[in-house]
């Protein structure tokens, strides 16, 4: 009865007719907070993470039909682009972002296929958890370390005290040397050459890998 057309006043009349159509229909196991709310949106993440769009879909159909928020299934869809696909292939996020924006335009029932093309797509697309284990990483050294000072060499000099006490001293623009990159440290001292960031050999972040591998055997220097 949700998709009743609401009145002039904003009233949405419910009529014997719709009650009997909707009595009619079958109705889905689905509470949106208890347990099948979860184990519904578990089956759609991991059908997607496993590269499965039929079962992706589906799932998406039994949320929607069923009466779940659309905006929670785009959100969840945006999320999983980010954690389970990432710079394996970063149109997934832009994708994702834009059906989000499509429910938002179209509303229900017509914003449906959106997300629908959205979990298919999601789920063909090249996979990699690096950023959401990189992530992780850097929240561990964070809780460890706290909050570490920026290293003097990267930090904005906009005053002539800050200069003086050596703000942005001895920094290499990057932009003034070929390829447009430069060996520097950017961390602070207790994290000096830590790295958080292994892109996998899947989908655009191979090119990613192989561009920074080769870079830093071209220009490796002493830090």
């Amino acid at each position: 009865m949700i998709t009743t057309k609401p009145g002039a006043q904003g009233v949405r009349n419910i009529t014997l007719k719709i009650i009997e159509e909707v009595v009619q229909k079958r109705c889905l196991l689905y509470d949106k907070t208890g347990e099948e709310h979860y184990n519904i949106i578990s089956a759609l993440h991991k059908s997607m993470r496993d590269s499965d769009p039929d079962a992706a879909i589906y799932w998406v159909a039994r949320m929607l039909e069923a009466g779940e928020n659309p905006l929670y299934v785009a959100r969840r869809l945006v999320r999983f682009a980010s954690e389970d696909i990432g710079n394996a292939d970063p149109q997934a996020l832009q994708v994702a972002v834009a059906a989000m924006q499509a429910v938002h335009f179209l509303g229900m029932p017509e914003g449906n296929l959106a997300l629908a093309q959205t979990a298919t797509y999601l789920a063909c697309a090249p996979k990699s958890n690096a950023l959401y284990k990189g992530y992780q990483l850097t929240q561990e050294d964070i809780k460890r370390w706290g909050p570490l000072p920026v290293p003097l060499v990267i930090r904005n000099a906009p005053t002539t005290l800050m200069k003086n006490l050596d703000y942005g001293k001895g920094y290499k623009y990057a932009h003034n040397f070929k390829d447009g990159y430069i060996i520097q440290e950017h961390l602070p001292k207790e994290l000096k050459g830590k790295k958080y960031y292994f892109p996998t050999d899947r989908g655009f972040e191979k090119e990613i890998k192989q561009r920074l591998e080769k870079l830093k055997a071209k220009y490796k220097e002493s830090i």
